[in-house]
Formats: structure tokens, sequence, C-alpha cells
């Protein structure tokens, strides 16, 4: 039986949030521009880490996870303008942040393990 891969979940289903905010701010707000800033990066998470999952070497793998890293961390920014410029609510705002800050972390978590497996 095959092991689930969180990170992978997890960015998967932070995608579908991505999506339907994404849904919900050009039907209910009309807002177009900031909302496809967001959709390219939360989206851009899974596929960079579905890409590392066949990554020539380690050193492209840690090239694809950073990569997925700064699209999080910009991801976390276009959320944080939509709720700062009243497109998004606080109570929507937290939990899809929460959700970013969560893969972040594993992220770096990952980032700083394949580091040092290199260095082995």
């Amino acid at each position: 039986m095959k092991k689930e891969n969180v990170v992978m979940s997890k960015s998967y289903n932070f995608a579908l949030r991505i999506v339907k905010v994404y849904k919900y701010l050009c039907e209910s707000k009309k807002e177009f521009i900031l909302s496809k800033q967001l959709l390219r990066s939360g989206t851009a998470i899974g596929a960079l880490l579905k890409e590392a999952e066949h990554a020539q070497s380690m050193p492209d793998f840690i090239n694809k996870v950073n990569i997925a890293l700064k699209e999080a961390n910009e991801a976390e920014y276009w959320l944080t303008l939509l709720k700062d410029s009243n497109y998004m609510d606080e109570q929507g705002y937290i939990s899809i942040n929460n959700d970013c800050k969560e893969l972040i972390k594993l992220l770096i978590s990952i980032l700083k393990t394949s580091k040092q497996n290199v260095k082995k």
C-alpha cells in the first residue's frame, strides 16, 4: 500500500480552495487582476511538487521544491492584499491563509532535510 504524500495532498486541496476563491472573486466581486495572480501562484505549488516527484537529480528536486516555496510565498502575498483591499473577509482569509502558512512550513522542512541529505 502506497503511503500518502501529505504535502502533495495539502497542496492539491489548497489549489482547489484557490480555484473556488478565484471563481468567487470573479463572479461576485468582479475582481479579475489580483485573483488571477492568486490563481496562478496558488495552483503552481502542487504542479511544481508533482514535477519534483520525477526530478532528474537531488539538486533538480531541491530546485523545484524551492520554486514551489516561492509560489506559496507569493500566494500568501496575494491573499493578504485581497483581504486588505476588502475583496476577502477576515474569516475566509484566516482559513485559507493558515493553509498557505502550513504549506510554507512543510516546504521549508522538505528543503532543509533535502539539503542536509545532499551534504552527507
